[in-house]
C-alpha cells in the first residue's frame, strides 16, 4: 500500500540557518575552533533534545542527558555504531526532528565493511569540511593567492567522495580562492584531455583522488603530458601510503616538494573529512618512516600509519582501546561514534617534544592542532601464519625501482590453500598497461620488504614460505581490478 501524500510545509527558518553558515564559513578562519570540549557538551545536549533515535538510544542505557554536564560524564555515554544505532532505528529518525526532508544531499559509504550506508547531509554539513579543504590548499599549496585549478579525480555518484569534493570546492571558491573545478570523476581519458586543455591557463594544478588511482593516471599521462609544467599538487584520501610512494609519484608529476605538495585526508562518509595531513604533519611522518623504532615507540606497532591535524572543535576524537571515536555534527549528528579504525589521538606540544628529543625538530610548527593517526580497519589485514599482512607493507615491494615501472600498484592479498591445505600467502598484481612484469622480481620485492617491515611476518613465517605466490592480471582486470569501483586490497 502506498503511503498517503501529506503537504510538507516550506522551511521558512532554513534560509536564516544557511546565511548565517555561510557568513560564518565566508569570513572566518578555517583552522581552530575555541573551548572545543564546550562545544563537543553542548552538541551532545543539542542531539539528546533533537534526534528521536539518539533520544531513544540514550534511553535505552538509561542515561538522563541532564546529568551530563562534564567531560568525566561525556566520556562514559555508551558508544555508537552502525550496527547498535545507525541500522537500529529508521533513518529518519536518525536526523534532527526525525526529519529526512531536512537534508539535501543523499552519500552512501563505500561498502568496504558490508553492505552500504546512506548518510544524508545538509549543505550547511559541508562548510566544516569545506574548512579542511580551505587548510590544505591556503597552507600548503597557497591557493588562496595563486590561480587554481581543481580536478576532481573521485568517483562520482553516491559515493561520497566526488560530489562532496566539488561541493567543499566550489564553497573555496565562493570564498574568495581564485579556484576553477573541473570533475571529470575517476574517468582517466577524460582526466587527460581536460588537463592540457585547461592547466596551461591557470599557475598549479591540483588532483583529488585515491592514491593508487592518481598514480595511475600520472603515470599514464607522462608519455604526453609535461607534469612539470603543470606545478601539479594532489589531495589524497582513503588510503595509508608510504613515504616512499609520496617520493615516487612526486617525482614522476615533476613536483618539487612532495611535503608540501601533497596532503593526504582522513575522511569517511559517516562525517566528511575529519583531519587532513599539513606539512608539519608530512615532515614528522617522514622523520619517523626512517626511524622505525621510534615509530613503534610512538605508535605501538611498526606499521607506519597516515598522520593528519584536526580540528577538534569540529570533529571531536578520542581513542578507546586502539581505536578511534568521533564526535560531530552533520545530517545525521554521531556522539562517540566507534568509526572501527584502528589509531590514537596525540596532542600537538606532545607530538613536537617527543620528535626533538629524538633530534628531530620539524622546520613547521603551526597549525597548533592536534594529531591523529589512522591504521585503517583491522579487516583490511590477512592473517598468515599468526602475522598480520599489511597492505602497505605489500605496497613498499611494489614501489620498488626494479619493478614499480610495471605495476600500477594495485594488488590483493589473499590466504589460499594449496594441494596440501597448507596456507599460502597470494598477492595478485596489477600489471601496468600495454608491459608484461617480472613474476619473480615482484614475488621477491614483496618478500623483502615484508621481512624488513613486518616484524611479525620475520619471526612468525618460516623463512621457506616467506616468498609469496604472485599472479599478475592485466589492467582492468574485471575480477581483480574492475574500472570504476573502489579498489579492496584483501580478500
Amino acid at each position: 500500500m502506498r503511503k498517503p501524500c501529506s503537504v510538507v510545509p516550506v522551511d521558512l527558518e532554513r534560509p536564516d540557518v544557511v546565511l548565517s553558515a555561510w557568513r560564518d564559513f565566508l569570513t572566518g578562519d578555517a583552522v581552530g575552533a575555541a573551548d572545543p570540549e564546550r562545544r563537543v557538551l553542548d552538541l551532545f545536549q543539542d542531539v539528546a533534545a533533537t534526534v528521536p533515535a539518539y533520544r531513544a538510544f540514550l534511553g535505552e542505557h538509561g542515561v538522563d542527558p541532564g546529568a551530563v554536564s562534564t567531560m568525566d560524564d561525556f566520556r562514559k555515554l555508551p558508544l555508537c555504531t552502525k550496527e547498535n544505532y545507525h541500522r537500529r532505528y529508521p533513518l529518519p529518525e536518525l536526523c534532527r526532528g526525525g526529519r529526512l526532508a531536512g537534508c539535501d544531499m543523499i552519500a552512501v559509504s563505500s561498502g568496504s565493511s558490508g553492505q552500504p550506508t546512506v548518510w544524508p547531509r545538509f549543505v550547511t554539513d559541508e562548510l566544516s569540511v569545506a574548512a579542511r579543504f580551505d587548510q590544505v590548499l591556503r597552507h600548503g599549496f597557497r591557493a588562496h593567492e595563486r590561480s587554481t585549478l581543481a580536478v576532481v579525480c573521485f568517483p562520482l555518484g553516491t559515493w561520497v567522495g566526488g560530489l562532496y569534493t566539488t561541493s567543499c570546492l566550489r564553497h573555496l571558491a565562493a570564498k574568495g580562492f581564485p579556484l576553477t573545478v573541473v570533475a571529470p570523476g575517476n574517468n582517466k581519458a577524460e582526466i587527460l584531455r581536460v588537463i592540457p586543455e585547461l592547466a596551461p591557463h591557470f599557475e598549479q594544478t591540483v588532483l583529488f583522488g585515491y592514491p593508487p588511482f592518481l598514480k595511475d593516471v600520472v603515470d599514464t599521462g607522462r608519455t604526453d603530458l609535461d607534469w612539470a609544467a603543470y606545478s601539479v599538487k594532489m589531495v589524497l584520501a582513503g588510503e595509508v601510503f608510504s613515504e616512499q610512494w609520496r617520493d615516487l609519484v612526486g617525482e614522476r608529476a615533476g613536483m618539487a616538494d612532495p611535503v608540501r605538495d601533497t596532503a593526504s585526508l582522513y575522511g569517511t562518509a559517516d562525517a566528511g573529512v575529519l583531519g587532513n595531513e599539513t606539512p608539519l604533519s608530512v615532515s614528522v611522518r617522514r622523520f619517523l618512516a626512517a626511524q622505525p623504532k621510534l615509530a613503534a615507540e610512538l605508535f605501538g606497532q611498526q606499521r607506519l600509519p597516515t598522520l593528519v591535524q584536526y580540528d577538534p572543535g569540529s570533529r571531536y576524537c578520542e581513542e578507546r582501546d586502539g581505536t578511534l571515536l568521533f564526535s560531530g555534527d552533520n545530517g545525521i549528528p554521531l556522539i562517540r561514534y566507534h568509526i572501527a579504525d584502528e589509531g590514537g589521538v596525540i596532542g600537538h606540544r606532545e607530538l613536537l617534544d617527543f620528535c626533538v628529543r629524538n633530534g628531530f625538530r620539524p622546520g613547521f610548527d603551526e597549525p597548533a592542532l592536534p594529531f591523529v593517526y589512522v591504521f585503517g580497519r583491522s579487516l583490511f589485514a590477512v592473517s598468515f601464519f599468526g602475522a598480520n599482512v599489511y597492505p602497505e607493507n605489500v605496497t613498499v615491494g611494489l614501489e620498488q625501482p626494479e619493478v614499480s615501472a610495471r605495476v600500477t600498484g594495485k594488488f590483493v592479498i589473499e590466504v589460499t590453500e594449496d594441494g596440501d591445505a597448507d596456507a599460502r600467502l597470494r598477492v595478485t598484481v596489477e600489471q601496468a598497461p600495454g608491459v608484461t612484469a617480472d613474476r619473480a622480481a615482484v614475488a621477491s620485492a614483496i618478500r623483502d620488504a615484508l621481512v624488513l617491515l613486518n616484524s611479525e611476518y620475520a619471526n612468525y613465517v618460516p623463512a621457506r614460505r616467506q616468498l609469496p605466490d604472485v599472479e599478475l592480471r592485466d589492467a582492468g582486470d574485471p575480477e581483480y581490478f574492475p574500472v570504476g569501483v573502489k579498489h579492496r586490497y584483501t580478500r
